[in-house]
């Protein structure tokens, strides 16, 4: 198995990479180590463009709760434009040029998976705390995209499945301090339990959004 990382300088998409050592090539590219800058669309063409077809498994694990020093708002007193656009920079438009430029690195012969990961909080339905205005939204938009990516790829790669993931509560340096008490897993579990739903998931699956445990979040 060929299997490629975005973000693989984080907490889970470290421990992916590692959980993935062994079952064949894989390759991890992140900011911190490969100058891979997500939002920016030269720099995700010219990673991408460097490497060989043929991965059979591809995960963006990138994305920030907390930027430029702010962290999600609570009221809408303190959503701003600058604020909005860097989430929906990193957390949507970056993983949207990802799966732009991966889809040529995909087989069209044989399955292949595609995951980002999303977040329970940007499921409209299951909205019943509000605030986290930025990121919800930004990640609601991220789901938008990978199902619609999931539509036009099954066009090329019929079975190609494109999936959100919600890996859960984890222990990262994500943001520690807004946990507000929920348990979290080590990321080494987070991405053992992420794997284990991915190899589950057939063609039937592309365009859908599950979480940890492989059950279907409302979108």
């Amino acid at each position: 198995m060929r299997a490629l990382i975005l973000g693989a300088s984080g907490g889970i998409g470290r421990a992916l990479v590692s959980a993935l050592r062994g079952r064949g090539e894989v390759i991890g590219l992140s900011r911190s180590g490969h100058g891979l800058e997500v939002t920016d669309e030269g720099s995700v063409a010219a990673a991408l463009g460097r490497l060989e077809p043929g991965f059979d498994l591809v995960i963006v694990a990138t994305g920030a709760l907390v930027l430029g020093g702010a962290g999600p708002e609570k009221s809408l007193r303190a959503v701003t434009a600058e604020g909005l656009a860097s989430q929906f920079a990193v957390n949507a438009v970056g993983p949207a040029l990802v799966m732009k430029h991966a889809l040529r690195l995909m087989p069209r012969d044989r399955v292949s998976r595609l995951a980002v990961l999303s977040a329970r909080v940007g499921s409209i339905g299951d909205n019943a705390l509000g605030g986290w205005y930025g990121y919800r939204a930004a990640k609601a938009a991220l789901n938008q995209f990978v199902r619609t990516a999931a539509i036009e790829a099954r066009r090329t790669h019929p079975q190609s499945v494109f999936v959100c993931l919600h890996p859960g509560t984890v222990e990262t340096g994500l943001a520690p301090d807004l946990r507000a008490g929920h348990p979290a897993v080590s990321a080494e579990v987070a991405a053992g339990n992420l794997l284990r739903v991915l190899e589950g998931l057939g063609p039937e699956a592309t365009g859908g959004f599950y979480d940890w445990k492989g059950e279907v979040v409302p979108w």
